[in-house]
Formats: structure tokens, C-alpha cells, sequence
């Protein structure tokens, strides 16, 4: 697909973490069944993309599988699991590594998609494997999570180290613990919430 323009943010955009936050955001943005269009294009150029954006129906399709096939990626508990499922995508959905410039329009980065005017599933799918697998390989880590509030399907993107982190969003964070202080105010509330596998709540106070 097109690479960004010349503004001197050209790196920045094509690097590894900033692939992996497109990807991210674009799980996120396909979770619909019926994600329009638009709002799609609004988010590739959010991410860098240069106009024109025009996306069909089958462009929007191949876009979604491709989110609901990574989404497993940042499902993944363990970097072991999240290794498994990036060694499966893999093989499917990757072509021989080569370096392109877009015909100058961009840095040199790497694309692991069959040519540069692949179709935007497939593009979406590679360049999504080849980021978050740098991200595992230099981290040791699964490269994100699915936020843990019940109200959210979010995927989100681990930055740095630390504590593991839980949710998408602050937003997400504070709702949890509001409902969290409710439900130990309200025994009949507690009784009926969630409990995890190991015995404790669904939360994390």
C-alpha cells in the first residue's frame, strides 16, 4: 500500500511499533460485522496511509479476516502461545521478505506481501505477522492483550515494561473499578459476578 509523505515523520510511521499500533487499531475497527468503509479509510490514514483510500466490499472482507485471525495473536496468555499462533499465520499469509520505497513515496521498509499493489487483506495480514513477531522476538512477551472489561472488546498494544496491563483504556480501567466497589457494597452483586479460573473475581481492584 502507499507509504506517507515526505514530512520528516517518514521512519517514524514505517517503524515496527508504529505497524503494530495500525494493527491494533485496526482489530479494533473491523470487531464489527459490518464495519463501514469509511471509517476504515479514516483509520489507515490516521496511521499513515496517503490518499486515495478507497476501499470495496471484498477489500473490507479480506481486511476483517485477516483482524479476526491477529485478534488470536493478542489473545494469547503466554509469549509461547502468542509464538504458536504467529508461526501458524506464517507460512499463510507471507511471501519472501523484500525491501520497498512505494516508488519513493516512502522509506525503505520491509513488506512481506506477494507485491505492492497487493490486495489490502493481504497486505494487512503480512505487514500485522511481521511486526508483531519483531515485537515478540525482541520483547519475549506476547506484543499486547484483550482489555479484561466485560463491556469492551478492545485489543491494545504492550509499550515498555511493568506490570501486565489489563485494560485498553483508562476509561476502561475506572468503569471496572467503579463496578468492582459496587459489587463489594452489594453482597447479592458479589455473589453473582464472575469468578476467573483460579477462584477470584473477574477483576482486579
Amino acid at each position: 500500500m502507499n507509504g506517507a509523505g515526505a514530512d520528516g515523520t517518514w521512519s517514524a510511521r514505517h517503524s515496527v511499533q508504529a505497524v503494530a499500533l495500525r494493527t491494533a487499531a485496526l482489530i479494533n475497527a473491523l470487531a464489527d460485522e459490518s464495519p463501514p468503509a469509511g471509517r476504515i479509510s479514516e483509520v489507515l490514514r490516521e496511521h499513515g496511509e496517503t490518499d486515495p483510500v478507497e476501499l470495496s466490499d471484498s477489500d473490507i472482507a479480506g481486511m476483517r479476516a485477516a483482524a479476526l485471525r491477529l485478534r488470536e495473536v493478542f489473545a494469547a496468555d503466554h509469549v509461547d502461545a502468542a509464538a504458536a499462533c504467529l508461526n501458524r499465520l506464517l507460512p499463510q499469509s507471507t511471501g519472501p521478505l523484500r525491501l520497498t520505497s512505494h516508488g519513493g513515496r516512502s522509506p525503505w521498509h520491509p513488506h512481506l506481501d506477494s507485491h505492492d499493489d497487493a490486495p489490502w487483506g493481504e497486505w494487512f495480514l503480512a505487514s500485522s505477522c511481521l511486526a508483531l513477531t519483531v515485537l515478540v522476538w525482541d520483547r519475549q512477551r506476547p506484543p499486547g492483550g484483550v482489555c479484561a472489561s466485560s463491556a469492551c472488546r478492545n485489543v491494545f498494544l504492550t509499550q515498555g515494561s511493568g506490570p501486565t496491563r489489563r485494560y485498553c483504556s483508562r476509561r476502561c480501567a475506572t468503569r471496572e473499578r467503579v463496578a468492582a466497589h459496587r459489587r463489594a457494597k452489594n453482597p447479592a452483586d458479589l455473589a453473582a459476578s464472575p469468578v476467573d479460573p483460579a477462584g477470584g473475581r473477574s477483576y482486579r481492584g
